[in-house]
């Protein structure tokens, strides 16, 4: 029995089928780059978008079909709005990095309204000002996830999973239901929003398919990738890696005590909904982190590409005393500081490129290393390894300095995107590829374990030699410092 995944990235789509026994075929990509109209916005074509997702889909459909159901995973927040009666957007989608709308979070907070300028609510906000701004006209608003059902269900769906409905603004601290209050302060209709369902159910046909299987899972993409490292289990922690950073870890039944955010900065999310019954986890963000290594290539010409730090790196033993802190965009969890920027110390003269480009990477893996840090801290939970995926998990370089800092076995993911995989055992739950979460846990097999090397005392010593060049790095744009959402 074997499921069709369509995950749609932030600049790309991707559909693959996945076999009963985990593994990946089949796999379909169309190129689906955001545009930046001006500094500060990042906009989607969604028309573009579902062109992508019936072509790939059909593409892997018809390579390695039949399927038993379809799942989904998806970009958060990421923001369209369309027309009920003809299905077609009425403006460009907003992506979850556009910024568009930060003055008005401001104000909002002013009015003791607390909402993020990448989360969706101030965004589809600003998208009916633009198109309907009396709220007159028959929309839908909805994210990647609920978009994607629509186009696969030909308009029959109008669905939004829990996890994806959660990074919204919009709904009620448990997550089970929109939040009238939030909604009448932005003007946003109740009628335009999609149904709360859960991650893994039967919802309805994909009749834009070939055989119309049904659609049976729907996923933010960490939440996906923390289902597909099988870290379904209180206590287990993943990391993605790519252009930015995201730490989840699984806590459990119980929704954390903390509300927008934890004393140590990690934010609360659905994990996942089955049977109406939430599954919690916190999530700790990196803002930049392969971003910090294409910065070495595109613009210091240290390197070709990307996977040339690997090697550079590695030939360089020990960088010594240099440290680079990974703050292009700011700090995220613990400090949250959108004025900190990236800072590179202890340089000498005998300090040549293989020992920037190690530094580069051992600064986020001890980023890293706060983000597992802050989500013991939030949830008392202690992971006994760290699961990774994104593309730096194939930098061994990378990986052994993040066990390094860590201080814990690194388990890398088989698959470069373990979101696909965590679409589909959430889809396959629903139809018996999967008995239930203890079976998605059984079915993780890592594409290898990566120990720490150096002993507790040098990894302390290191650990506070990093977080006196990451002090360093703070604060650096006091005016930026001082915003919060």
């Amino acid at each position: 029995m074997s499921i069709l995944v369509v995950d749609v990235g932030t600049s790309q789509v991707r559909a693959s089928v996945v076999r009963a026994d985990a593994t990946v075929g089949a796999v379909e990509r169309v190129p689906l780059p955001p545009s930046s109209p001006a500094p500060g916005l990042v906009e989607v074509d969604a028309a573009a978008m579902a062109v992508a997702v019936r072509d790939c889909a059909g593409a892997a459909l018809a390579a390695g079909g039949p399927v038993e159901a379809v799942g989904v995973a998806n970009q958060r927040a990421t923001t369209v709005v369309w027309d009920r009666a003809t299905g077609e957007p009425v403006a460009p989608a907003l992506s979850w990095q556009d910024l568009r709308t930060v003055g008005t979070c401001l104000e909002l907070q002013a009015a003791g309204v607390r909402l993020g300028p990448t989360e969706s609510a101030t965004k589809v906000a600003a998208i009916l000002d633009a198109v309907d701004p009396d709220r007159r006209r028959d929309l839908c608003f909805g994210t990647v996830d609920s978009w994607v059902a629509w186009v696969l269900s030909a308009g029959e769906l109008h669905v939004t999973d829990a996890t994806n409905a959660g990074v919204t603004g919009l709904v009620t601290r448990d997550g089970s239901a929109w939040d009238p209050a939030v909604l009448d302060v932005l003007r946003v209709p109740a009628g335009m929003l999609p149904a709360i369902v859960d991650s893994t159910g039967v919802l309805g046909p994909a009749t834009a398919l070939p055989g119309a299987p049904p659609i049976a899972g729907l996923c933010g993409d960490q939440q996906a990738s923390l289902v597909g490292q099988g870290c379904t289990v209180p206590g287990m922690a993943k990391a993605t890696f790519g252009t930015g950073a995201m730490l989840d870890c699984c806590v459990g039944t119980a929704r954390p005590a903390f509300g927008r955010q934890g004393p140590s900065g990690t934010i609360p999310v659905v994990a996942w909904r089955r049977a109406g019954r939430v599954t919690w986890g916190v999530e700790a963000l990196m803002l930049t982190a392969g971003t910090c290594v294409e910065w070495l290539c595109d613009d210091l010409g240290l390197i070709p590409d990307p996977a040339a730090s690997d090697e550079l790196a590695a030939s360089c033993a020990d960088p010594g005393d240099v440290w680079f802190v990974p703050a292009l965009l700011g700090l995220g969890t613990p400090v949250w500081d959108y004025g900190a920027r990236g800072t590179l110390l202890g340089l000498t003269r005998g300090t040549g490129r293989a020992e920037v480009v190690h530094a580069v990477l051992r600064g986020i893996a001890h980023r890293g290393a706060d983000l597992l840090q802050a989500a013991e801290a939030d949830t008392g939970l202690a992971p006994e390894t760290l699961r990774v995926d994104g593309a730096m998990s194939a930098n061994r370089t990378f990986v052994q300095a993040l066990a390094d800092a860590t201080g814990r076995p690194v388990e890398v993911s088989r698959e470069l995107e373990a979101t696909s995989l965590g679409a589909a055992f959430l889809a396959g739950m629903a139809v018996g590829t999967w008995a239930d979460e203890a079976d998605v846990a059984a079915a993780w097999q890592p594409g290898r374990v990566v120990e720490p090397a150096v002993d507790d005392a040098t990894r302390t010593s290191l650990r506070a030699r990093w977080l006196q060049a990451r002090q360093r790095a703070e604060r650096t744009i006091p005016e930026l410092s001082d915003l919060s959402f």
